[in-house]
């Protein structure tokens, strides 16, 4: 016994939960990368160089304090190298994700088809499908986790599986595979049905959740990473040409400067100059002059990346992210639970209750036993009239 409607539920919470499982398997990896309080992220390299240009503002002259804020600017050029490269990889492995996906979608769906095949041929042939119906219910279940799937009833027992979108999977005893092609601009694999590129379409199964953490979340922060680098950058050139190095001379970039669109800023950026005389404190060319150092020190409080101030923005990129993932830990908890009611319904409709079961045995049992009484009596009876027959 089945309720296609709870089925149906079962399969729609299902999806629900591979979207947020792969979701929130791959953006807790990001989250460690921007793990403040352990030090992997670029508030403390922020800070630092900041705190850097404080001390040179204090002694302009002081070769060690100017070798001090080359370092700090290393540093931070590598954290913003480094956090660029961990992003790039996660996303690399997630992409690796999306191809091991579909091909797990492909070889379900051909299963699927299989066993469609054969409700439809013992329902016509008056055998019972029962068992068939079951295995088919189950690999649905387990298609479900992984991309949106939608049912149809095409007669004699048998499914027309599409995505939500409209992308066949089964038709009948045949199935239709989704395949991927490596996008030429970035190199990362799309989903394809019948040639058609599928990959937005896609909303819900781990396919999905693998989809969103690598197009949306891991580009967005990417996105960030260089628009916080870019205009970091930008704006200490700009103040830092316009001073004048320890030697009298006029200051030229801080660091390299970023590509004007500022597309892989974070993962370019470094610093332009190596000798310490050349970072340009003052702004007069007198030696002791620190007006040049304050004015680039005054840069951590001016709102130039998206009206906020470096350190700022930046946590609320941190912010942003720390948020999306605890929403999706949130709806995965309560999605959890409406499955597992929806579940405990479904088995009480299709699943077999052993305490009822035993029941019936011991009822079976007793008619039996009366019965076979029965049975004996009338044997019995049947003897003493044949023997009364002279």
């Amino acid at each position: 016994m089945r309720d296609s409607i709870l089925d149906l539920r079962v399969n729609q919470e299902t999806q629900q939960q591979g979207k947020l499982n792969a979701f929130l398997g791959s953006a807790q990896q990001i989250q460690a990368l921007f793990n403040e309080t352990s030090g992997t992220g670029l508030q403390s390299s922020l800070t630092a160089f900041f705190s850097s240009l404080s001390q040179l503002s204090a002694n302009p002259s002081d070769l060690n304090v100017r070798q001090g804020v080359l370092s700090a600017a290393q540093n931070l050029a590598g954290a913003f190298n480094q956090s660029s490269a961990n992003l790039t990889t996660v996303q690399r492995n997630v992409d690796l994700g999306v191809s091991q996906s579909v091909t797990q979608v492909n070889t379900l769906t051909a299963q699927i088809a299989t066993v469609n095949a054969q409700v439809a041929a013992a329902q016509l042939s008056g055998q019972n499908a029962g068992p068939f119906v079951d295995q088919r219910q189950q690999l649905i279940n387990q298609l479900s986790n992984l991309v949106d799937v939608s049912e149809i009833d095409a007669g004699n027992g048998s499914l027309t599986l599409t995505t939500s979108s409209g992308a066949p999977l089964v038709v009948g005893g045949q199935s239709f595979q989704l395949t991927t092609q490596p996008d030429p601009t970035n190199g990362l694999q799309h989903v394809f049905s019948q040639g058609v590129d599928i990959t937005t379409e896609l909303t819900a199964g781990q396919l999905a959740g693998q989809l969103q953490i690598r197009d949306q979340e891991i580009s967005s922060l990417q996105n960030s990473l260089d628009a916080l680098a870019s205009g970091l950058a930008t704006a200490v050139n700009t103040q830092h040409k316009a001073g004048f190095d320890l030697n009298g001379a006029a200051g030229g970039n801080f660091f390299v400067p970023p590509p004007a669109s500022g597309a892989g800023a974070a993962s370019s950026v470094t610093v332009a100059i190596s000798d310490p005389t050349k970072i340009a404190a003052s702004a007069s060319g007198a030696v002791g002059d620190n007006a040049s150092a304050n004015a680039i020190l005054a840069l951590q409080n001016q709102t130039m990346i998206s009206g906020q101030t470096p350190v700022n923005f930046y946590s609320t990129v941190v912010f942003k992210l720390g948020n999306a993932i605890s929403s999706a830990q949130t709806e995965q908890q309560s999605g959890g639970l409406v499955l597992s009611q929806i579940q405990n319904l479904q088995g009480g409709i299709s699943g077999v209750d052993i305490n009822e079961e035993a029941a019936n045995l011991i009822r079976f049992q007793n008619a039996y036993q009366a019965s076979a009484q029965v049975s004996s009596v009338i044997n019995a009876l049947l003897q003493t009239t044949i023997n009364l027959i002279p």
